[in-house]
This record gives structure tokens, C-alpha cells and sequence, in this order.
């Protein structure tokens, strides 16, 4: 008697809980990422070990090894859910709309300039269903590595063959320090006069701490007083209550410099450039609405990037109300 065909008794469930847990490496945050119970979770991948009748995860310890038969699976899954995500996509282009989810981890730095590409893609297409998570360079890498999103958004690209990236913005770092800085009314002053005071600094791996101490490098400069702070909005509260000065995006900055709390002092060799860029891993290809999202980001570059380079102003409108659509 032949055993009953897999069609027959595997379920896209069970598919999407392996992916998540593929993914993850992990049984807890798959269960967290999915809003399941662990237990739930276990469930599931037991019931699918037992379709395929072979074992895909074991613990050794806390760690959860990934076996051979997990690998093969998890390449036809991605084919599987990609063909379903594609057939979305034209059934959605049939009844004259744009369906689907799009997840995003952006690193903090970019998180000025994200939500109005968001606003305005959401604007165009109100039924794609957006998810972003705003997180540090290193938990960026390491989502990248887990395949956690459709599109990182980062500066500072690893050097690595198997990352695709696309450009998108520039992002400007300079030099900040509150109202009436010494530094204001200094004839030339230098990187050299910027470092001996107190430099408030992100954690070890940021973007903007590694551009900057890479400059500093090159300069021959020690940044021998620096004081870690966690967010830039900590940093620019720092700067503002004369704990120390920072170097930081102009975007995450340009509200209160119009408004006079920060100053930032002409500095040689700022601002110091660098790009955000859209990253994904080049054997995971954009997902239909992954694919959408960077064709219309290429469309409205040059509009995004006027608007960013220039004196501060509101975004222009898109003739759309933010409201839900009506049932």
C-alpha cells in the first residue's frame, strides 16, 4: 500500500511555523514572532516531522541545530510561499488592487526619513499592510542574517557578495554642541578642539559611532573623552544639558538647530556622508510586494532627496486622507 501524497497531508500552517522556526533558530521566538505558545509551536513541527517521517530541529543543550532535511524543506517553502506571494500580487492587479505585507527593519538613524517613504507608498497603495521595526546596526545584522524582514534599511553595507543593496538617501552626519560653544566663536577650530571635550557617543557597532571614529582615525585624532548614551534622542538631550558634544545625523538634529537648542560648528572634513541603503540576501528574491516597494522608492527618489537636502520645510501633500479605507 503506497503512503498518501505530502499534498495530502501537509498544511501551509505547519509550513509557516517551520520557516519561522527555521528562521529564528529558536522555538521561543518563533512562537513570539507568529503570537503562538511555545508548546504550540513544538506541536506543529512535531506534526510535520511526522508527514515527512524524518526530524528537522535538535537541541543540543539550549541550542537548536538545524538537520538536513530542515535545509531541503526550507528551500521549497520559500519557493512555495513566493509562488503563492506572486499569485496574491495578480489577483490583486485583477480586481484593480495592491494586497499583501511588507517588513521592514530600518536602523535608528534612518528612522527620520523612512515613514515618509512609507507615507507616501501607503498613499499609492493602502491595502499593502507595512510592519517596521526600528532597532541599532547590530540587531539590524542580525536580523539580516536571520532573514527576519523583506528590506533592511541601513548605512555601512557589510562587505558581502551575497547582499543585494540599492542606495537611497544620503544621510549627513556633523558636529553638534548646545548654544554659545566655545567652539561657535573659535576663528578655525578643528577636529582636534572638538575631541578634548566630552564626545557623547552611541554603543559600540553604530553607524554613526563608526563612521565618525573611522574619520577620527584617518585624522589622526584620539577621541580619548567620549561618554555612551543609547539613542540619539538621549545624545541630544546630552548635548543640550552640557554633558558633551556628538556628532549625529543632520535629519535626526535639524528641528532643533531651527529652533536654537543645538548649534553645529564648522568643522573640515563635515558633514561626513554616507548612504542608507535597502539590503536584502540575493538567494532570498524580493517578494512581489518587496519588488513593488523598491520599484516606487526608485521612482521617488529624486523627489525625497530634494526635499532632505533642502532648508527645512513640510513634506509635501499626497492628496490622500490617512484614514482607513471603508469597508
Amino acid at each position: 500500500m503506497s503512503r498518501p501524497s505530502l499534498l495530502n497531508r501537509l498544511t501551509f500552517r505547519q509550513l509557516q511555523v517551520f520557516q519561522a522556526v527555521y528562521r529564528q533558530q529558536s522555538y521561543s521566538r518563533a512562537a513570539e514572532q507568529l503570537g503562538l505558545t511555545q508548546p504550540a509551536v513544538s506541536a506543529q513541527i512535531r506534526q510535520l516531522e511526522q508527514v515527512l517521517e524524518q526530524p528537522l530541529f535538535k537541541y543540543a543543550g539550549k541550542t537548536l541545530h538545524i538537520l538536513p532535511a530542515a535545509d531541503a524543506l526550507s528551500a521549497s517553502v520559500q519557493a512555495i510561499f513566493g509562488q503563492v506571494s506572486s499569485l496574491q500580487m495578480e489577483l490583486s492587479e485583477l480586481a484593480g488592487t495592491i494586497r499583501g505585507e511588507l517588513n521592514l527593519a530600518a536602523v535608528s538613524t534612518a528612522q527620520y526619513v523612512v515613514p515618509h517613504i512609507l507615507a507616501r507608498f501607503r498613499a499609492r497603495y493602502p491595502e499593502v499592510q507595512v510592519r517596521l521595526r526600528v532597532c541599532n546596526r547590530g540587531q539590524a545584522l542580525e536580523r539580516l542574517a536571520e532573514r527576519r524582514d523583506d528590506l533592511v534599511i541601513m548605512g555601512m553595507v557589510p562587505s558581502d557578495p551575497n547582499l543585494a543593496f540599492m542606495p537611497i538617501l544620503d544621510n549627513e552626519l556633523i558636529p553638534v554642541v548646545w548654544p554659545g560653544h566655545p567652539l561657535l566663536g573659535a576663528k578655525a577650530p578643528t577636529l582636534d578642539d572638538f575631541a578634548h571635550h566630552y564626545v557623547l557617543m552611541r554603543e559600540p557597532g553604530s553607524g554613526a559611532r563608526t563612521a565618525f571614529e573611522e574619520f577620527a582615525s584617518r585624522e589622526r585624532v584620539s577621541l580619548s573623552h567620549t561618554i555612551e548614551l543609547g539613542t540619539n534622542e538621549a545624545i541630544k538631550q546630552g548635548v543640550m544639558a552640557h554633558l558633551g558634544v556628538a556628532v549625529l545625523p543632520r535629519l535626526a538634529v535639524q528641528l532643533e538647530i531651527a529652533s536654537g537648542l543645538l548649534a553645529s560648528p564648522r568643522l573640515p572634513g563635515f558633514p561626513l556622508r554616507r548612504s542608507w541603503c535597502t539590503v536584502h540576501p540575493k538567494d532570498r528574491p524580493p517578494s512581489p510586494v518587496t519588488e513593488l516597494f523598491l520599484r516606487f522608492v526608485r521612482e521617488i527618489l529624486p523627489e525625497l532627496n530634494t526635499h532632505f537636502q533642502a532648508p527645512l520645510t513640510p513634506m509635501p501633500g499626497h492628496d490622500v486622507a490617512c484614514l482607513p479605507l471603508q469597508p
